[in-house]
């Protein structure tokens, strides 16, 4: 089957965040939004299919994760990350965020160092705030367009801290962690007795000519300091859906965190969460695959646009997931500035640079690419237009 990534579809009104809370966000909603991580392509159809095939039962009671559930979750972690895990290595997390919350709540204590690594998606910075453990922030390097790890700086820092939050592929800008990469970060961490919560939510979403390396295989160090969180949502823009998954191989770790996540009953899931994921990862490899084509297609148009168009706007792009990261500062323009430019200029929302890490990204914005070429366009064209010649 061919899908069709250019359609249109009207998302105002259906009480999606990205349109319908642009007012509470942006001050307006007369905006182009390009800014919540969420696609606006259709959800796949066999997805669709799934759920309206429960719904003819009639009955939506208490559900439970069926064995197909943990088949389907098992087998596309050995297909896609080369992870062979039992299934009492597993448990269902209602959404990532939540489940970084409950590693914060169950194995750590007020006034603990949580490591991360800047600009960086901004519940990183909230969670460990929000539950009164002290941030510390790892500045990146952006290096040939990309981003990379200061390893000096995140060694003196580590020291300080319990765990690392560890997004892999990052977000913003979709960098892709190597093996050797992640394999230093896994050492510095076990030297420091730092565990590692690895988000890995974009790593199917890496694009072609890239690899995604999963934290937990590059060394048997990285598998007994970490916790990884995987989900459907991104992969297959199912993101309503709350469906997400943990892999824990390291027992004691896992008796602990798993016991709080089943002693206050936290991280149960609904009867959507289980059939949409299942569809999803049983059904979902041709899909996928035209549609990191389609948007490749988006990051070149970006590309040439930037180089034709906006030269002075540098910008991290995508080698995993849809988010790109562009930086102002070369035009020599306050936040401020840009930013009632972007909303009152341009129309267009996009995600302020601020939140991923403060005033260091004040001239920084994230893009979302994952929408109909035309609709890229249309917003490229209304930036290009509100920004000095």
């Amino acid at each position: 089957m061919n899908y069709n990534f250019d359609e249109i579809i009207p998302r105002k009104g259906t009480n999606c965040v990205k349109h319908d809370a642009l007012l509470h966000f942006f001050g307006t909603d007369d905006l182009l939004p390009m800014w919540v991580a969420d696609m606006d392509f259709r959800s796949p159809d066999f997805v669709i299919d799934a759920l309206r095939k429960r719904c003819d039962h009639e009955v939506l009671g208490y559900a439970t994760a069926p064995d197909s559930y943990w088949e389907a979750v098992t087998n596309w972690l050995q297909n896609h990350f080369h992870i062979t895990a039992d299934r009492h290595e597993l448990h269902f997390i209602p959404g990532i965020v939540a489940g970084i919350a409950f590693v914060l709540q169950a194995m750590t204590h007020p006034g603990d160092g949580i490591l991360v690594t800047t600009p960086v998606y901004p519940p990183f910075l909230d969670l460990p705030q929000n539950s009164h453990r002290q941030l510390v922030c790892s500045p990146l390097k952006v290096v040939d367009g990309r981003f990379s790890i200061d390893f000096d700086d995140l060694e003196w820092r580590a020291h300080q801290c319990r765990w690392l939050i560890l997004s892999n592929p990052h977000n913003p800008g979709g960098t892709v962690w190597d093996r050797d990469t992640l394999a230093r970060i896994a050492d510095i961490c076990y030297r420091n007795n730092v565990n590692v919560i690895a988000d890995e939510i974009h790593a199917d979403l890496t694009l072609p000519g890239h690899n995604h390396t999963s934290f937990s295989t590059v060394s048997d160090n990285a598998r007994d300091i970490s916790i990884t969180f995987i989900a459907p949502s991104k992969t297959f823009n199912i993101a309503g859906l709350s469906s997400s998954v943990c892999y824990c191989p390291n027992e004691q770790l896992r008796q602990r965190f798993f016991g709080y996540l089943d002693g206050y009953e936290v991280a149960n899931g609904n009867i959507f969460a289980y059939v949409g994921a299942e569809a999803a990862y049983r059904h979902g490899e041709e899909w996928l695959r035209q549609m990191l084509e389609y948007l490749q297609g988006n990051i070149e148009c970006l590309r040439t646009f930037l180089a034709e168009r906006m030269p002075k706007v540098k910008a991290v792009l995508p080698e995993a997931s849809y988010l790109a990261w562009l930086d102002f500062s070369d035009l020599g323009l306050e936040h401020d500035d840009i930013r009632q430019r972007l909303i009152h200029r341009a129309h267009v929302a996009l995600n302020d640079g601020t939140t991923f890490g403060g005033n260091d990204y004040r001239c920084c914005f994230r893009i979302n690419l994952g929408c109909p070429r035309a609709t890229l366009l249309d917003a490229l064209e209304r930036i290009a237009a509100c920004l000095p010649k």
